[in-house]
């Protein structure tokens, strides 16, 4: 798929691009690359490659789910000002 002059023109000018006549050459040139390399990878017959999720075969290995850590929940509301029911109670900051 060949894109010429104008089109980058035009694009340009719908997105407010302010581009001289150099850039304009350039830019054209690299889209038309860009397209002609999109064009020979959808060339290429994928049909008896097997999708992959990850190139590499490998295995994320997971600690087991434990607790590491007591509660030390009751000792820390001691602490607090106010605290009822095992909840933190604060000022009301929203009227």
């Amino acid at each position: 798929m060949a894109f010429d002059k104008s089109e980058v023109e035009k694009i340009a000018h719908l997105a407010r691009l302010h581009i001289n006549e150099a850039e304009a050459d350039e830019v054209t040139k690299r889209i038309t690359d860009i397209l002609a390399l999109i064009d020979q990878m959808q060339s290429v017959d994928t049909d008896a490659v097997e999708p992959l999720a990850h190139p590499l075969d490998v295995a994320q290995r997971l600690r087991a789910d434990r607790v590491t850590e007591t509660n030390h929940r009751d000792e820390l509301q001691t602490l607090a000002p106010e605290a009822q029911d095992g909840l933190y109670l604060v000022p009301k900051v929203i009227e």
